[in-house]
């Protein structure tokens, strides 16, 4: 909510949440975030206190936004927390279902990068630019990489792609899987940034996505997305094939068989 220009807003309480929900759903104002003081809200709405705050009471009866007593109104969290679910305890434990994951990231952000170049705005397209630079700056620093810190990097990369997309149904999917998600890239990057092979490959498969997206060409983006995906996966495949060969062969050497 950075533009200093007036939001178009019916001025009755419904009409003041319903602009507040569709900026949720935009992703403009995120899950946790605290929202403006009233007196910034009325100014960007447009609308009287008495409207703005009949319109969080609306809201509040939701469950949308959540207020804390001196501290203010927040966004609340609008999926449930997985984190600790049995079935996020199954995936993390199982190693196989990184493929999963990366299928799953495959179908969602092969289509996000082609709607990202498709619809993109040029305020996308500086946000998007941010964060490939911080992802290459990191990559590239003096500093020994952590594969947790450069994971997070690489997901803010993916996730402003997705946010370019101007789809809120595929934004809010992806950032409710964030932590699902952070473990396959922290995975991937884990078994393979280290491996000069891999890690030239995974550079240049972020550098063409990022190109694809900026120049604005939707199938080259969908391409790039599914490529850079497919290759990990391959890669993961063969890291672990090799290391199935080197446990036999320790196995014959130690008289196994």
């Amino acid at each position: 909510m950075e533009s200093s220009e007036k939001a178009p807003v019916a001025r009755t309480p419904d009409g003041v949440a319903a602009k507040l929900e569709q900026l949720i759903l935009d992703g403009v104002l995120k899950p946790g975030q605290l929202l403006p003081s009233e007196r910034r809200l009325c100014d960007k709405l447009g609308v009287s206190r008495a409207s703005l705050r009949e319109g969080l009471r609306l809201l509040r009866g939701k469950g949308i936004i959540e207020t804390q007593q001196g501290r203010g109104s927040f966004v609340a969290r609008l999926l449930p927390k997985y984190d600790d679910s049995p079935l996020m305890h199954l995936f993390r434990d199982h190693p196989r279902t990184l493929y999963d994951l990366l299928e799953v990231r495959a179908l969602l952000e092969g289509e996000s990068a082609r709607l990202a170049a498709l619809r993109g705005t040029s305020a996308d397209r500086v946000m998007l630019k941010r964060r490939y630079d911080e992802m290459v700056a990191y990559a590239e620093g003096a500093a020994p990489i952590s594969a947790e810190r450069l994971a997070r990097f690489d997901h803010a990369f993916h996730l402003a792609i997705c946010e370019a997309s101007h789809n809120p149904v595929l934004v809010h999917t992806l950032q409710g899987l964030t932590d699902l998600l952070l473990t396959s890239v922290f995975a991937s990057l884990k078994n393979l940034y280290h491996r000069s092979g891999p890690r030239a490959q995974i550079n240049d498969q972020h550098a063409r996505l990022f190109r694809a997206v900026m120049e604005q060409e939707p199938e080259r983006a969908r391409q790039a997305a599914l490529d850079h995906l497919h290759s990990v996966d391959e890669s993961l495949r063969e890291i672990e094939a090799e290391d199935e060969r080197l446990v036999r062969s320790a196995m014959r050497l130690d008289g196994w068989e």
